[in-house]
């Protein structure tokens, strides 16, 4: 890998076939597949950070990605459970039983640094435009190139609905063994009570053990406003920590705030960003599950379409690869509807103190439709079976969401308050 403050270059001789911008999950694994899948392909990765993958750390179910799919993650070395997970609500104990997964940063950063050829990442680089033509960063370099990939952060537009999911997260290593040998995907026995200043919430604790010793608590709440009081947060894992009776010190940190999309303007939305002749991707290109945020099933995907599109067509041009990533991101906007509208339900239709009776009444249902209700691929008599039954919410309430545009996102700079 190249640091480029070290390395300056003012331009490239030769183009790039592609150009990443941004080292996220969704630029990682684009890398990835180029590399394993189309091997002619001369690409670089341009990160602003010091690392590839930021400071995250990303689950899914195992499910959640196709079978045929499931060997890009080879080379990783996940955390992984195959005797299920648990859910705790104040009505409601279960153990569901499919495999779960996790990544962290640090193995993403590892693992591709480890495959990639060195001068394919360039670390502690920012790049200030792009173009159908490359990419021009902050040092006035230039990296000429046939196709440019946007995957940058996700922008919150003012043409979408939605509100907020807010999390912090610990890891601890603790004195003695914790005794835990599954994920609690979601408990939700805690108090549904906001942090001051950010509105009705629902919320739950999230917890992940990492080995023996080692376990992840993360604090989640889904909220209004993309605000974040992270001394609250930390205080609420101590203490669910302390109820557990886990002493131990903390040894990782992280958090993050992530939109929960519940409807808008997606054409509008996409324009805002789209440069032309450059293809998006991730979540700025709209990739992600509307309810969950979840991502990684949806760059898995995307990674290995544009990988093997590349590698069929070594003559494929930069505005080809945009147009056939937008019409991916259209596609799966599509087929996300019945997730927006439940998120309107949960944000306009559910009374604030009763949003954890939505979730509740959802996790009572069969596994296999939990299943595939995260891998964005619910079947039409799974949609009918969740909205049947008692319902969770108001009738009234639920009608007027379900014909509603949805609330418009919060744009303003996201609060995030997190010393270390």
């Amino acid at each position: 890998m190249v640091d480029s403050a070290r390395n300056p270059e003012k331009s490239s001789a030769v183009p790039h076939d592609v150009v990443i911008v941004g080292g996220g999950l969704a630029g990682g694994l684009i890398a990835l597949a180029l590399h394993r899948h189309a091997p002619d392909c001369r690409f670089v990765v341009v990160e602003a950070g010091r690392t590839l993958g930021g400071h995250h750390r990303w689950s899914w179910f195992e499910t959640d990605i196709r079978a045929g799919a499931r060997k890009l993650m080879e080379g990783f070395a996940l955390n992984g459970w195959d005797e299920g997970y648990d859910i705790t609500f104040p009505g409601l104990g279960r153990t569901l039983p499919t495999a779960y997964r996790s990544l962290a940063s640090a193995e993403f950063h590892r693992a591709l640094t480890e495959e990639l050829p060195a001068d394919r990442v360039l670390l502690n680089t920012k790049a200030a435009a792009l173009d159908a033509g490359g990419v021009t960063l902050a040092d006035g370099t230039r990296l000429a190139a046939r196709r440019v990939i946007d995957c940058r952060p996700f922008k919150a537009s003012p043409a979408l609905s939605g509100g907020w999911q807010v999390f912090l997260g610990q890891q601890f290593r603790c004195q003695t063994p914790h005794g835990l040998t599954r994920p609690v995907i979601m408990d939700a026995s805690v108090d549904q009570v906001a942090p001051h200043g950010n509105g009705a919430a629902y919320r739950f604790v999230y917890v992940l053990p990492l080995s023996p010793t080692d376990v992840f608590i993360e604090d989640t709440y889904y909220a209004d406003q993309p605000k974040m009081d992270a001394e609250v947060l930390k205080g609420r894992v101590a203490e669910y920590a302390h109820r557990n009776g886990w002493k131990g010190d903390i040894v990782d940190q992280e958090a993050g705030i992530l939109p929960v999309i519940s409807g808008g303007d997606f054409k509008a939305a996409l324009a805002e960003v789209a440069i032309p002749g450059v293809a998006l991707a991730g979540a700025r290109g709209g990739f992600s599950h509307p309810l969950t945020s979840y991502t990684l099933p949806f760059a898995v995907d995307n990674a290995l379409a544009i990988a093997h599109l590349i590698a069929s067509r070594p003559d494929l041009s930069g505005t080809e690869l945009a147009a056939f990533c937008q019409r991916r991101a259209k596609r799966h906007w599509r087929s996300t509807a019945y997730y927006r509208m439940l998120s309107r339900m949960l944000f306009e239709a559910a009374e604030p103190h009763k949003r954890v009776v939505v979730f509740e009444h959802f996790y009572a249902l069969r596994g296999a439709l939990v299943e595939r209700f995260y891998a964005g691929r619910s079947t039409w008599p799974d949609r009918l079976r969740i909205l049947t039954g008692k319902p969770p919410v108001a009738i009234p309430r639920a009608i007027r969401a379900l014909f509603s545009s949805g609330k418009p996102l919060d744009t303003k700079p996201l609060n995030m308050e997190t010393p270390a």
